[in-house]
C-alpha cells in the first residue's frame, strides 16, 4: 500500500490544527480536495482517522497511531537529506556506532581517534545504549557496528573480542571499606549500591551474582551515567561497582577510593558486532581493521 506525502502531510496538519479546513489551508490545498485525499485514505486503510465534531475534529486511536509513524517518517527523512548534503561539503560516509557506556568510558575512545585521523571524510555518530540494546540495534541494521559486553545474545551479529576491562569498587573517603586494597562482592552486599538504569550489563550482572549468593541487591539508586555515580558516592549514598579505568580517574576528581574488585567476574570481554553479512560496507571494514587485526577476522 502506497501513500503519497502530500496526503500525509495534510493528516498531520488536520491533527495539529484540529480542522480540516484549517489544515487544508495549511498545506494550501483546496477544501475539497483535501477532504477527498482524507476520505481515499480512511477507505484504503479500512479506519476512520478523525472523529468530526461541532468544533472541529478529533483524531480517533487509529489517527494518532497513524500521525506518530508520520512524525517518524519525517524526522527519518530529514536525516536522510542532511546526511546526503553532507557528501557535498566533501563527507564520504557515515558509520552508526551503538556502544554500551562502560566501553565508551574504559576503551573505546582511542579507536575512535585513530578512525577519524585515517579517515576524516567518514561521518561518525555514537549513541549510547545498554548492551543488549546495542545488539538489536546492529541485528536490525539501526547500527553498523556495536560494542558491548556479554552475553552475547542475538546470532544475527558477528562478533569479535577486541579489548579487556576489569570491574571495580568505587566508596567515599570515609567508608568503613576504604582502608582495604580489595574487596570481594560479599563485602560490597552489606552495603547499599549505586548503579546504572536497569539493563545495564554490569547491573544485572551484579544481580545475577546476589541472587547466586540467595542475597538480595540492595540497588538504592540507580542513575545513567558514571559521573552520576561517583557524585552519589562521594555524598555517602552508597557504594559502586564500575569499570577500572573510570574509576580510578574518578579518584583524582571526587572524594572516593577505588578498590579493586576481587571476583572472576569482575574481568569482562569487550565485543565489536557487526551484522552476519558476505560482505561488509567498505566504511564498516574499515571500523572493523581498526579494532581487529585481518589475521584474527
Amino acid at each position: 500500500m502506497r501513500h503519497d506525502l502530500t496526503t500525509l502531510n495534510l493528516v498531520l496538519a488536520i491533527e495539529q490544527t484540529r480542522s480540516i479546513t484549517r489544515g487544508a489551508a495549511q498545506e494550501h490545498l483546496a477544501l475539497a480536495a483535501a477532504s477527498k485525499r482524507l476520505s481515499d485514505l480512511e477507505s484504503r486503510l479500512g479506519v476512520q482517522l478523525f472523529e468530526r465534531r461541532a468544533r472541529g475534529v478529533e483524531p480517533t486511536e487509529a489517527g494518532r497511531a497513524l500521525v506518530r509513524h508520520i512524525r517518524s517518517l519525517h524526522a527519518s527523512l530529514y536525516a536522510l537529506e542532511t546526511e546526503v548534503m553532507e557528501f557535498s561539503r566533501g563527507i564520504k560516509g557515515h558509520l552508526r556506532i551503538a556502544s554500551n557506556t562502560s566501553a565508551i568510558a574504559e576503551c573505546l575512545p582511542p579507536y575512535l581517534v585513530e578512525f577519524s585521523q585515517a579517515h576524516a571524510q567518514i561521518r561518525i555518530s555514537l549513541e549510547d545504549l545498554t548492551s543488549a540494546e546495542v545488539q538489536a540495534a546492529v541485528a536490525e541494521g539501526r547500527a553498523d557496528v556495536g560494542v558491548f559486553t556479554a552475553p552475547v545474545l542475538d546470532n544475527r551479529v558477528q562478533t569479535w573480542v577486541f579489548a579487556r576491562g576489569r570491574l571495580a569498587a568505587l566508596v567515599p573517603l570515609k567508608h568503613p571499606l576504604a582502608n582495604r586494597e580489595a574487596v570481594s562482592f560479599d563485602d560490597l552486599l552489606a552495603y547499599d549500591l549505586i548503579g546504572l538504569h536497569a539493563g545495564a550489563s554490569a547491573q544485572e550482572l551484579m544481580r545475577e551474582q546476589a541472587a547466586a549468593r540467595g542475597k538480595t541487591l540492595n540497588a538504592r539508586l540507580q542513575v545513567r551515567g558514571f559521573d552520576g555515580i561517583a557524585q552519589l558516592v562521594e555524598s555517602g549514598l552508597g557504594v559502586a561497582v564500575l569499570p577500572e579505568h573510570p574509576a580510578e580517574r574518578f579518584t583524582r576528581v571526587f572524594g572516593v577510593r577505588a578498590l579493586r574488585l576481587e571476583e572472576s567476574w569482575a574481568e569482562r570481554d569487550y565485543y565489536l558486532g557487526v551484522l552476519r553479512q558476505q560482505r561488509l560496507p567498505t566504511v564498516v571494514q574499515r571500523f572493523v581493521d581498526t579494532l581487529i587485526p585481518r589475521e584474527k577476522q
